[in-house]
């Protein structure tokens, strides 16, 4: 009969059983590691701004922030519905008014950029300039191809607004089409068609697919385009994960955070501009 070495087998059994407890005890702790749930813009994360920033938050809180990146108005329904812990996004109207329905803690800015008009170079509308509502009258009246993100965005509210300012309540021309989807795909339609696209710059200065395009206005005071920070209130969800919600707030508003967005550029040119009021 064999003798078997029951010291070794002991030992081997020993080993295994501490091994396995070290991949259970590295599971649970990163099952246990914070995250929150974070619904922002499109241009936020198609800028490549989330891929700098969001380590650096991690670095320093050891918080996760898993990003849904949707039109403002999307964002801020699920802010709404309490499927998300906080809100990054910019049309500062529908932020007040989640703010006054008590959805929300309250706002903070965190940082701007503008809106361009991009169009292709023969600019055949005729829109360049600096006016926008200017440039949108010239591109209704030619019959321009535009493409709207029509997805209730803040860029697509913006949109709506100038064309409203321009005395266009509705644009119904041949040449309007609304794509219902974000920045990077709304661009690379205007790309493909040659035609005309209201952007935010941050979301330009990151495209790649530029083909025939370029900035044909800029400059207009009206197409500033301020950022803010929600924190979903919990009297409203108490599922809400605030402590670690108000903690990225809190960070993204501080002289860290700020540092942060203004060191993002692309080809030497900065994306954002932090300006949080603290």
């Amino acid at each position: 009969m064999k003798k078997i070495n029951v010291s070794g087998l002991a030992h081997q059994m020993s080993t295994v059983v501490l091994l396995a407890g070290m991949a259970w005890g590295g599971t649970l702790a990163q099952a246990q590691s914070p995250s929150i749930v974070m619904a922002s813009t499109t241009s936020t994360e198609q800028s490549g701004l989330f891929a700098h920033l969001l380590p650096e938050f991690k670095k320093a809180t050891g918080i996760d922030v898993k990003v849904v990146a949707l039109g403002t108005g999307q964002a801020i329904d699920m802010g709404r519905r309490g499927d998300a812990d906080v809100l990054f996004v910019h049309d500062q109207v529908a932020e007040e008014k989640i703010v006054a329905e008590g959805f929300v803690l309250k706002r903070e800015p965190v940082m701007y950029n503008d809106f361009v008009l991009i169009g292709p170079v023969t600019d055949p509308a005729g829109v360049k300039g600096k006016d926008i509502l200017q440039g949108l009258k010239k591109l209704e009246a030619g019959n321009g191809a535009f493409i709207s993100r029509g997805d209730k965005s803040g860029t697509h509210a913006a949109e709506l607004r100038y064309w409203k300012l321009a005395g266009v309540d509705a644009p119904a021309f041949a040449g309007y089409k609304a794509c219902g989807c974000g920045m990077g795909p709304a661009l690379n339609m205007a790309a493909s068609a040659e035609g005309y696209v209201l952007a935010d710059r941050g979301t330009w200065l990151a495209f790649k697919n530029r083909a025939n395009l370029a900035v044909l206005v800029e400059g207009d005071t009206r197409l500033f385009n301020q950022y803010g920070v929600l924190v979903v209130n919990p009297a409203k969800h108490p599922k809400t994960k605030v402590v670690e919600a108000q903690k990225f707030a809190d960070w993204i508003t501080s002289a860290a955070g700020q540092a942060v967005i203004t060191s993002y550029k692309i080809n030497g040119q900065q994306l954002f501009f932090a300006n949080a009021k603290r």
